[in-house]
């Protein structure tokens, strides 16, 4: 059930997350996301739920926290000893375990316990678990964690544990990054963290809290182990485990989710749990069984490892045995080939398995893989289908010498202490995923569902090689149908979002080939001074483009050294074919008619986007549509300005107070609309 105290917390969480991106557009960016007014209304308001709880969570932009940086991490002892759990793998052993008492069900969380301690409503130390004896004093880096407070209500001394975690969303955000990095670096190696396990113990141990702070930590309290009032007394909690979760709750804290079980609902609750590791962000390896009853769970002791008063709970791998077909070697971005097993379909978890990764050679290598062998598979933790053992060990696979993707050699090389297959061409096409991404974003083919992330497996796997081989994907749909994050659905929204894109405009196709510096503005401009007429285009040498009004030299220049490619104006002979040339939108024409056409009001002038828009997806439809009218955009007011464009005409915003000491109009999108002839 949903209390008051979780509402006024996720309220609180929303209100930090707006009022942050708010901030960082303006102060990073230069772009504002919402009017001052619309700002100091939401601050004012978490300020009052800061107030009215007595709780400030971390990242609040009423509070500073500052990064700080150590030569080392200094060791402390933990008031009580950390011990493991002992653990089980059979339910009914569990619900035996726990026999007439009660219990607390909980995720057995899979990241980096820490320890906290409050005194005085202020967090003033935290400690990692260390060897259970002592741990490290990661104070600052804990102060960074997204989801504790950094004051609370309570004003004596509280002491809790709680587990560290990276949720699987923000790990594979990064690592998405930093292959990004290391492909625009030139880096042919493995950059990417192998489980958000090592990433968040890496993250949480750093030197500098800043680095910490990058990675999205967040901590969920299992255990409260000490709190004291003001006075010296102990909070009474009316000897209840259950009681000192709700009284965590009240502080602030997120606490690992949980439910009261006995050995009537036990089973029950676990098949629940087994359901939603399924759809679960946050990384999990089990659960963990605590007694409800504090005293009697404390008067049980502890053996010489283990204290008796909980116990672990880890799913026990549901294996099967299955042919292995192939081995996919699937290129990435980085030059890396990973390999994938494909197999004989079976039933893991409740879902059909077909696929899974490998990693690298050195897997491959240690699993002694052959087409033909029988394997056993499972599903790590429930979600990640792996192989477990082959049980023919025939080792007859061999490593590929070329690349899937564009054919060239290949070779085996060390990474840390594994071995990895490498492309050698520095121009293969699955390192080319941004000059892809930029091809199918909206200003260019505008392909929706064809995302970033499915672009590098479908290059990864040699689907694509060139641009117009996205027009022939279908070809290749029975792979696609049976790939990660796909299905017949999928498959057919994507393929009717390309057919949907064969019909555009010589200024998308232009945007879509990715020439340096001609955007989506270049391509405007050659195609409204040309007529919307290729063969002139390509036939004007680098000195007439460079008359063009807003091209010249260096993108004129850019334009007929791509074209001069014969490799690239082949590939684009060969996109052109796959395409209709709609004729542009006639206000366009008539911007760029000149004589004898009506004058647009928009054609020529400089406008200036701020605050939020009410009839415009976002900030770049808005700018398409000046641009379409012959209109340029800036990111700051100055004496060009022709407009500034905020629908809060009274804002006190820089830009509305740099316009008006310019004497430059501020005008809503209802007005410019106005001025286009177009209702609102």
């Amino acid at each position: 059930m949903e209390t008051e105290m979780t509402k006024e917390r996720a309220r609180m969480q929303e209100l930090i997350e707006t009022l942050n991106r708010a901030s960082k557009a303006y102060y990073a960016g230069n772009t504002e996301i919402m009017s001052n007014f619309e700002y100091d209304a939401l601050y004012d308001e978490l300020v009052s739920l800061e107030k009215k709880t007595g709780i400030v969570l971390s990242g609040s932009p009423t509070v500073n926290v500052g990064f700080e940086s150590v030569d080392y991490l200094p060791k402390e002892r933990h008031e009580k000893p950390m011990l493991s759990l002992d653990k089980t793998k059979d339910r009914e052993e569990l619900r035996d375990w726990l026999g007439d008492a009660k219990g607390l069900l909980s995720w057995k969380l899979d990241g980096l316990t820490v320890v906290l301690t409050y005194e005085n409503g202020t967090l003033v130390k935290a400690l990692t678990r260390g060897n259970g004896i002592e741990g490290e004093v990661i104070t600052a880096n804990a102060r960074t964690f997204e989801n504790i407070p950094a004051s609370i209500p309570f004003k004596g001394r509280l002491v809790l544990r709680g587990e560290a975690v990276i949720k699987y969303s923000d790990f594979n955000r990064i690592n998405e990054q930093l292959e990004e990095e290391a492909a625009e670096a030139g880096k042919i190696e493995d950059v990417t963290y192998k489980n958000p396990r090592n990433l968040c113990s890496g993250s949480v141990r750093q030197l500098s809290s800043a680095v910490t702070a990058r990675r999205h930590v967040n901590l969920f309290p299992f255990a409260l182990v000490s709190a004291v009032n003001e006075d010296g007394t102990p909070v009474d909690f009316e000897n209840s485990r259950e009681k000192q979760f709700q009284f965590l709750t009240s502080q602030g804290f997120e606490v690992v989710q949980h439910f009261l079980v006995d050995k009537d609902t036990i089973l029950d609750r676990i098949a629940w749990f087994e359901e939603a590791i399924k759809k679960n962000d946050v990384p999990s390896d089990g659960l963990v069984l605590l007694l409800e009853d504090i005293a009697y769970g404390e008067s049980l002791g502890m053996t010489a490892k283990f204290p008796r008063n909980a116990i672990a709970f880890k799913w026990a791998d549901e294996t099967a045995e299955t042919i292995l077909r192939d081995v996919e070697w699937s290129a990435s971005r980085t030059g890396l080939i990973n390999p994938v097993a494909v197999f004989d379909p079976v039933q893991l978890e409740g879902t059909t398995v077909r696929r899974a990764s490998v990693h690298n050679v050195s897997i491959v290598r240690q699993l002694k893989l052959g087409i033909g062998d029988t394997i056993s598979v499972f599903k790590a933790n429930m979600i990640i289908p792996q192989i477990a053992q082959n049980l023919t060990k025939s080792g007859t696979l061999e490593i590929p010498s070329t690349c899937p993707v564009c054919g060239a050699k290949t070779h085996i090389q060390k990474d840390n202490e594994s071995e990895v297959l490498v492309c050698e061409n520095p121009d293969c096409p699955a390192k080319a995923i941004k000059s892809f991404t930029n091809f199918v974003s909206r200003p260019a083919m505008n392909i929706d569902g064809l995302s970033e992330a499915s672009l590098e497996k479908f290059l990864g796997r040699g689907f694509l090689h060139e641009f117009a081989d996205i027009y022939h994907l279908s070809d290749y749909r029975d792979e696609i149908v049976e790939m990660d994050g796909f299905g017949a659905k999928s498959y057919e929204n994507l393929i009717s979002a390309i057919d949907a894109s064969r019909h555009t405009t010589l200024r998308r196709v232009l945007t879509a080939l990715g020439i340096p510096g001609i955007g989506s503005a270049g391509a405007r401009l050659l195609c409204q001074h040309y007529q919307n007429s290729l063969a002139p285009m390509l036939a004007a040498g680098s000195e007439e483009l460079s008359k063009i009004d807003g091209i010249g030299p260096v993108l004129a220049g850019n334009f007929t050294a791509y074209f001069r490619d014969e490799k690239k104006r082949a590939s684009f002979e060969r996109l052109m074919k796959e395409l209709t040339i709609d004729t542009e939108d006639a206000t366009v024409q008539t911007a760029a008619a000149g004589e004898g056409a009506s004058p647009d009001p928009v054609a020529g002038k400089t406008f200036v986007i701020t605050g939020s828009l009410n009839h415009f997806d976002n900030r770049d439809a808005l700018k398409e549509l000046i641009e379409d009218h012959g209109g340029k955009v800036s990111g700051s007011v100055s004496k060009k300005t022709a407009y500034l464009i905020n629908n809060d005409l009274t804002s006190t915003s820089g830009k509305n107070k740099k316009a008006k000491e310019l004497n430059i109009p501020i005008i809503s999108e209802d007005d410019f609309l106005a001025m286009l002839g177009k209702e609102a």
